[in-house]
């Protein structure tokens, strides 16, 4: 299972986490098939946008703690200063991938940034 990492700037559109988990996935020469869920910081489950998209996709949204991305941290390929000041990780797309795909997870990529948007994507787990 596959699952899709976001992160964002507060308000995204649904269209802009949309575009970015496209992105990522025709990155890795996968279609939207391939994905099993979309994950995000828990701090990050009032955005609508990014709920909105896994609605639309027809897929879970999972929520990660705080805890559960920072023990994904070290795995992240990623790093961005601002991310690091705000959830205490180098990359929330990336973590939030890892965590949710499971203890064995790897990144299929660094995660890709589109506008207001990042995507990771990882596999190896359950999310």
């Amino acid at each position: 299972m596959i699952v899709a990492g976001i992160g964002s700037k507060r308000g995204v559109s649904t269209e802009d986490v949309l575009a970015a988990v496209d992105a990522a996935l025709a990155r890795a020469d996968l279609g939207r098939g391939a994905l099993g869920a979309i994950a995000t910081p828990a701090v990050k489950g009032g955005e609508p946008g990014i709920a909105a998209a896994a609605a639309a996709l027809r897929l879970p949204l999972v929520l990660v703690p705080q805890t559960q991305l920072e023990a994904a941290a070290e795995r992240a390929q990623t790093r961005s200063e601002r991310v690091i000041a705000l959830l205490r990780v180098p990359s929330a797309a990336e973590t939030a991938a890892l965590a949710a795909a499971g203890r064995e997870a790897r990144l299929l990529g660094p995660r890709l940034a589109l506008g207001p948007v990042t995507c990771a994507l990882a596999t190896g787990g359950e999310a």
